[in-house]
């Protein structure tokens, strides 16, 4: 029993120093595929509407690699998010943070994705993004129209940004790596503590 525990121990050890799979949803053009490609390259890249999905992986900064899955969100394309939530360690959603007019439907569909079976108690990061532009909402302002304050049995942080010259993108991506770090961690201890159940019956 002692040697299977350590093995499994060992296992997981290794387990979280893999790289973490983060799933980034929001509106379509709220910027998704823009972060994307600021995170990876520094540079700001022109971007056409995605089709399918981009997969990238991105190392914000040492010792920390997310591979990041960005989806496309036009509306019809929206029911298809659930086929990539299973083992989703991090979500990054993305807002628009002028288009004050989309926000009941940027929480509708992010009350979807974390109702999910499969994304319980996965950490989320909210960017407010396109901070730069004029009449920009506030992340209090943000928050409150998608009811963040009621997000229970998770991690959450929402981070003013701008995808284009990178404001707010890596301390975000700092936060969300130390939430991936603990919701690995509780997902070792669930899975030891089945294990040693199992084993002792």
């Amino acid at each position: 029993m002692g040697v299977l525990m350590s093995k499994l121990s060992t296992l997981f050890d290794g387990f979280r120093s893999d790289p973490v799979r983060i799933l980034m949803l929001g509106l379509d053009a709220a910027g998704k595929t823009t972060i994307m490609y600021r995170l990876k390259l520094n540079e700001t890249v022109t971007t056409i509407p995605t089709i399918g999905f981009n997969v990238e992986t991105i190392t914000p900064k040492k010792g920390l690699t997310f591979v990041v899955w960005d989806v496309c969100s036009q509306v019809r394309m929206r029911a298809l998010w659930k086929h990539y939530f299973q083992n989703t360690q991090g979500l990054i959603y993305v807002v628009d943070s002028c288009d004050r007019s989309r926000f009941e439907e940027a929480h509708y569909e992010l009350t979807k994705i974390l109702e999910a079976e499969e994304m319980a108690g996965v950490p989320v990061i909210i960017l407010a993004n396109k901070q730069d532009l004029p009449n920009a909402a506030s992340c209090s302002e943000i928050a409150e129209a998608l009811k963040l304050s009621k997000l229970t049995f998770r991690e959450w942080h929402i981070q003013a940004t701008c995808a284009t010259n990178g404001e707010g993108l890596y301390e975000s991506m700092d936060i969300l790596g130390t939430y991936t770090e603990e919701f690995k961690k509780r997902q070792s201890s669930y899975f030891l503590k089945r294990v040693k159940t199992t084993t002792s019956n």
